[in-house]
């Protein structure tokens, strides 16, 4: 199936089998669930500088000679990119941002990771919600440069070349992992690839995220099969993001919701 046929279908199945908060039956969930939509509705004024920055990006003109490394854009064709079509193309909006800072505060938040840095402006989000050190990989040399060429919280860690290659390097030193948001390559191999390195420095109180899990076909099996694996105990289904628990005292559950 084509890769901009495919989510139109996995969206229709996605909005059929959908939850709200009301037909929640664990009570685990639906405090989650519940305090992010009021996490999301109370932060309407927070951050609204990183909205400037995105905005700054939006209109930014330079074109980037990209480095794809996986599956590229559907939307932009051309490894010579400006700047301001990759941030409207292939960055978060500012809700799921903010949904990633929520998962954050679940955890201990002292180490926290993002694969694929791209602009830069979930960095930024991300780095706001950590309490130790933040980590964000990038394969593109001039994504790696643009991210980093506004300003930055002094916790942040912007790690250039592959990323299969240069994770493993952090993990050696940081040892553990409370937090990390999957948004690099797209594709099932590199998601996998990307999950088995991060998985060994997981402990039960870590939150893992997989942005894109409905982008493509083979996106959606590395999710299928990622969520399945025995050390998840819970999974969450947001379309755009998943979200993927490791705390034991967690029954076994999937849960397809709405944001």
């Amino acid at each position: 199936m084509k890769q901009h046929i495919y989510p139109f279908f996995s969206y229709i199945k996605y909005w059929l089998y959908h939850e709200d908060q009301y037909s929640l039956q664990s009570p685990a969930i639906y405090k989650i669930y519940t305090e992010l939509l009021s996490f999301i509705k109370e932060r309407k004024a927070v951050d609204l500088d990183l909205e400037e920055i995105r905005k700054t990006l939006l209109k930014d003109q330079d074109i980037l000679s990209i480095a794809d490394f996986g599956a590229g854009s559907k939307k932009l064709k051309s490894n010579e990119r400006k700047t301001g079509e990759v941030t409207k193309h292939s960055t978060s909006g500012r809700k799921f941002s903010q949904l990633y800072q929520y998962f954050i505060r679940l955890t201990p938040a002292n180490q926290v990771l993002e694969l694929g840095t791209c602009t830069g402006i979930n960095a930024r989000y991300l780095s706001r919600a950590t309490k130790g050190d933040f980590h964000t990989f990038e394969g593109s040399e001039a994504l790696w440069r643009k991210a980093q060429e506004l300003p930055t919280d002094s916790n942040s860690n912007y790690t250039l070349g592959k990323i299969e290659e240069s994770l493993p390097v952090v993990l050696d030193k940081i040892k553990s992992v409370d937090f990390a948001l999957i948004d690099a390559t797209h594709t099932s191999a590199g998601t996998m690839t990307y999950f088995n390195l991060l998985l060994p420095y997981l402990h039960e109180k870590s939150i893992l995220a997989i942005a894109d899990i409905h982008w493509s076909k083979g996106m959606y099996q590395a999710w299928q099969e990622i969520r399945k694996h025995p050390a998840v105990s819970m999974d969450l289904d947001f379309y755009e993001a998943g979200i993927l628990f490791f705390d034991k005292k967690l029954p076994k559950s999937s849960y397809i919701l709405r944001l």
